[in-house]
């Protein structure tokens, strides 16, 4: 919702205008995966400095309480938008492209701002009313259609047909015109409770204003010549403008964060670079000229990603030697052996993240994959331990179930392992799968124990929506 430009079409019938308001609650990425979901990134990492980001101006918000999400999409573009009542998405674009932690976190808290207004469930009750106010104009036009059909197949005179198409037409266009008014009005508002939020949390709002006067000359947020009734976000120079009116005001406006917090925040742009870009481009941003920590970062992951494990190898240890309570490298150094086929050998370094990193289950389930697969029985139990720790806390996640089902199946536990398997099944939208399997662990299970439950809620329940 934060940064995207809505210019429509004109909208002939009631499926039209639906549609439109519909792209503005779901940008392009989510849209993209319609049924399946939008593409995610997962990384403990950067999920955990976005939930330190966001704590404080959910607290402030009233909204500490409600569990809300950070959800990262793969799209490289500079996003984030809420859904939902439940989940910031954030594009990993809009993360590498903000230069300063205060940058994101300003469009954390704009994005906080609509959760707190409630402008998606207020939305959804303008589009109800437009589509109300949609019906009742067409049924008038269509009758007034019918009308002069009749008369002019017998006067000649299609007066009567004409003014029904207007009276379609007409209340269209001011339907769309007045609930995409009400849009813009939403993008207002949570500018200021942004601003709120971040003033109350003693941080600087400057970043917030920095991000969005930035694209008033980029394409992606400028809309030259464009009506500005037709636009569902304010034109760009008007609400820069505006922001900066409020946001200048702010006692904390000239705040700097925390050098610690720049770092991390240096070392997570680093992180995405590495993995999201290209290795040439990775090596422009981080040159072998740069000695800070996050070119080094950037550069180890790449170099593993890129085949030369041992070089890569050399490069974590030496960062491992400046911060050796940091769990991220040592998971970095356990992921670069698993993927390189050397299971045995992750199996420390990902003891030792999962340790630092209070048993983070994302990093649990690297590590169970190393267990199950270096092929040795005597990790099974621990394997099936770690798993399930993991599973129990990342219900969502495929590849902890995956795991789990091979660590189950070298146990001999078929049951389980065909539940596992299901589970992981039906969280990939393979529902047909996900019944067979479930069906096939019913039988295996007493009927009544909470395996054979859980195999019955799969069989009997719809595919996932996310």
């Amino acid at each position: 919702m934060l940064l995207q430009t809505a210019l429509r079409k004109k909208a002939s019938a009631l499926t039209a205008l639906v549609t439109a308001a519909a792209i503005a609650l779901a940008p392009l990425p989510a849209a993209r995966a319609q049924s399946k979901g939008p593409p995610i990134l997962r990384d403990t990492e950067t999920e955990q400095l976005l939930r330190e980001y966001t704590r404080p101006i959910l607290r402030v918000a009233g909204l500490e309480k409600q569990n809300i999400q950070m959800v990262i999409i793969n799209d490289g573009a500079f996003n984030a938008f809420v859904a939902d009542g439940r989940r910031i998405f954030v594009n990993y674009g809009a993360i590498l492209q903000s230069e300063t932690p205060n940058q994101i976190i300003g469009v954390l808290a704009h994005e906080t701002g609509h959760l707190a207004g409630g402008h998606l469930s207020k939305l959804r009750e303008q589009l109800a009313n437009a589509q109300t106010q949609m019906i009742i104009a067409m049924l008038l036009g269509a009758g007034a259609i019918a009308a002069g059909s009749t008369r002019s197949s017998s006067a000649g005179n299609n007066g009567l047909a004409n003014a029904g198409a207007a009276a379609i037409a007409g209340p269209q266009e001011m339907i769309r015109r007045t609930l995409l008014s009400y849009q813009r009005q939403q993008e207002e508002n949570a500018d200021r409770a942004g601003v709120k939020f971040l003033t109350a949390t003693q941080q600087s709002p400057r970043g917030m204003y920095e991000t969005f006067k930035r694209f008033t000359s980029e394409s992606l947020f400028a809309a030259r010549g464009a009506d500005p009734y037709l636009q569902s976000h304010p034109m760009p120079a008007e609400r820069v403008a505006a922001l900066q009116e409020f946001a200048s005001s702010s006692p904390y406006w000239d705040k700097k964060d925390d050098p610690a917090l720049q770092l991390r925040h240096d070392m997570v742009r680093a992180k995405i670079s590495a993995f999201m870009e290209r290795p040439e481009t990775v090596y422009r941003r981080y040159p072998q000229t740069n000695d800070s920590m996050p070119a080094r970062y950037a550069r180890a992951i790449s170099t593993y990603l890129h085949g030369d494990l041992r070089s890569a190898l050399a490069q974590i240890d030496a960062l491992i030697q400046v911060q050796p309570n940091n769990p991220y490298f040592y998971e970095v150094r356990g992921q670069a052996l698993l993927e390189s086929g050397k299971p045995a050998e992750a199996i420390a370094p990902l003891r030792k993240a999962v340790q630092l990193s209070n048993n983070a289950p994302l990093i649990e389930m690297l590590l169970g994959q190393a267990l199950v697969g270096t092929d040795n029985k005597a990790y099974t139990d621990d394997a099936v331990r770690i798993l399930r720790a993991a599973v129990a806390r990342e219900p969502e996640a495929v590849l902890g179930y995956t795991q789990l089902a091979m660590a189950y199946g070298r146990k001999g536990d078929y049951a389980e392992a065909d539940l596992a398997s299901a589970q992981a099944a039906y969280l990939r939208g393979d529902n047909k799968t996900a019944r067979e399997l479930a069906t096939r662990a019913k039988t295996r299970f007493a009927v009544g124990t909470p395996g054979w439950v859980k195999a019955d809620d799969i069989v009997a329940a719809k595919p996932p929506r996310n």
